[in-house]
């Protein structure tokens, strides 16, 4: 779509306040005989510790920006590695064109909608196919790259995919938690990424309209926004029935996302009118190519 490997125990889970060595050895990246070399060479050299173990063939250039961007809280994974798809971008290229892209549409809502008291937000594709759902993925790591406590519910009732993409192991979910069978323990948080946590959908029911309807949602909404600074819905299409809007209106605001040579203009204009007579704002439109 066009817009590093989970640690596998806390005690060796690198830290942000480690130096290049330290988390290079917490990653397995090198030995402690390995550090002993790099350290002779530094001291003989004068270089950093980085460059000493590149020079000496035992980590990659890629391995340092990994571990340089954990120092500094951008924690992200090399290609190939984690269970995670390779259209999850912003979590294996977070320094490609598109997730600049992805970055710079961060920045619009948090200007635009996340600045002032607004916590939640719902992602809506304008038609099926349009991949919304992985959109609203890669936004979503995207806002937790910054430092924002960030929590992604998949509200898609029908055909849900985020338990897909972040591989969630937990059966409980949104629908669970409205039915009153579940609390806050079915939100799953990501440990490969920072201030990263997913609620999925959970059992899917007969009736999601209605259950979204429930004043519950509401009262789930303003929790959830009280423990989180982004809450990120993922949602089906009008399509499939009336629940997104019922979604959009608990939230109040809606960024729609629009599929280039896919979505129709006048499709746009219809779920523009239909969110805007839900009560909600539509806070701006994403053209996603692929």
């Amino acid at each position: 779509m066009n817009f590093p490997a989970p640690a596998s125990a806390a005690a060796s889970q690198p830290r942000s306040g480690d130096s290049i060595g330290a988390l290079l050895l917490a990653s397995r990246k090198i030995t402690p005989e390995n550090a002993e070399q790099v350290l002779r060479l530094q001291k003989e050299t004068g270089m950093r510790f980085g460059e000493a173990a590149q020079r000496l063939g035992l980590v990659t250039e890629a391995d340092i920006a990994q571990v340089l961007a954990r120092q500094f809280d951008y924690p992200y994974l090399q290609p190939g590695t984690g269970p995670y798809p390779e259209q999850l971008v912003a979590a294996y290229q977070p320094f490609s064109p598109q997730v600049e892209t992805l970055r710079a549409v961060r920045s619009q809502l948090m200007l635009k909608w996340f600045g002032g008291n607004r916590k939640s937000l719902v992602v809506m594709g304008v038609s099926g196919g349009d991949g919304a759902s992985l959109f609203t993925a890669n936004l979503a790591v995207v806002f937790s790259q910054l430092g924002q406590r960030t929590l992604l519910v998949d509200a898609n009732l029908r055909r849900p995919r985020q338990h897909e993409i972040f591989v969630l192991k937990a059966r409980q979910g949104l629908s669970d938690v409205l039915a009153g069978r579940a609390g806050l323990e079915a939100v799953t948080v990501i440990e490969s990424f920072v201030d990263l946590s997913v609620l999925g959908a959970g059992t899917l029911p007969p009736n999601p309209q209605e259950l979204l309807s429930r004043g519950t949602f509401g009262a789930l909404n303003a929790q959830l926004e009280n423990l989180y600074d982004v809450v990120l819905y993922d949602v089906p299409t009008v399509a499939m029935g009336s629940d997104p809007l019922v979604a959009a209106a608990r939230s109040g605001g809606v960024l729609l996302v629009v599929r280039r040579n896919h979505s129709a203009l006048a499709d746009v204009a219809a779920l523009r009118e239909q969110v805007e007579r839900s009560g909600a704002e539509v806070v701006g439109a994403v053209m996603v190519d692929f």
